[in-house]
């Protein structure tokens, strides 16, 4: 893994070359940082104002992909003209591009009665914060004090075990955060994908540069699917040898950074 802006000669003349780039991130973490409460997590006014800056150049084309909702997403991103992707990619909105999986559909119910389920049963634990999101489910813990936490995992097991061994759910870990997901064959790589595929039909190209960028590990699904010369993997974070990006940038500070130089070469 070597970080991007000493790689920036090559990423430069890649985006130079290319005919048309697919920038993608996810939210928390890289666009804005981590924090504690979901809600708290909120655009920066100058970060919104480069994205919609490149997505308003007509060799750029941009999106979001996060584990949030796509209408909690859309609302904390504000920005016209880009793809969205809500909850991994089970549902995704853009130009001339409007998905929702079918099979993630027909399991909300059962989603909100876990949600329920798991409120109720960790409401004595402080810090804890079970969002419903109507396709998926997730669990937060980073405001929970550091010994009740083992406390949240083994209440969190408990309650999910039956559905999940019945393989009713799947589920998948972040940072302080357990996420309970339709058991689809479906994740962020698949979402990149086919908003990838969406905008070469769109605009009529055999290929176009995509750029990803993400901190977590439901991100190492779209840093998977991307290999040079086509793609370009960005892991947000300290140098990070477990990942399957092939680049870094330290933090959110640097993302902001990438930005204005994108803005600049193009």
């Amino acid at each position: 893994m070597e970080h991007l802006f000493k790689s920036w000669q090559t990423f430069s003349a890649d985006c130079r070359a290319a005919s048309h780039i697919l920038l993608l991130s996810d939210y928390d973490g890289t666009l804005t940082p981590i924090v504690g409460r979901p809600r708290d997590a909120v655009l920066s006014q100058e970060v919104r104002d480069k994205l919609s800056a490149l997505a308003k150049k007509s060799d750029f084309s941009v999106g979001i992909i996060s584990g949030r909702s796509l209408a909690e997403l859309r609302y904390m991103a504000a920005i016209e003209g880009i793809y969205y992707a809500g909850n991994h990619g089970l549902e995704i909105e853009g130009p001339a591009l409007d998905y929702i999986s079918p099979d993630a559909e027909l399991g909300q119910a059962m989603i909100k009665d876990l949600a329920g389920q798991l409120a109720a049963a960790l409401e004595n634990i402080t810090g804890v914060i079970v969002e419903d999101k109507a396709l998926s489910l997730s669990v937060h813990y980073r405001l929970v004090r550091e010994e009740e936490q083992d406390a949240v995992a083994v209440i969190f097991k408990r309650v999910i075990s039956p559905l999940a061994d019945a393989g009713k759910i799947k589920i998948t870990t972040g940072k302080m955060v357990f996420e309970v997901r339709p058991p689809i064959d479906w994740d962020k790589g698949k979402a990149v994908a086919s908003i990838r595929r969406e905008i070469m039909s769109l605009l009529k190209l055999e290929e176009v540069l995509t750029v990803y960028l993400g901190d977590d590990t439901t991100d190492e699904d779209a840093f998977k699917a991307l290999h040079r010369p086509e793609g370009w993997s960005i892991y947000v974070g300290e140098e990070n040898s477990s990942s399957r990006a092939e680049f870094f940038l330290n933090s959110v500070t640097e993302v902001d950074e990438l930005l204005s130089r994108l803005l600049e070469l193009r």
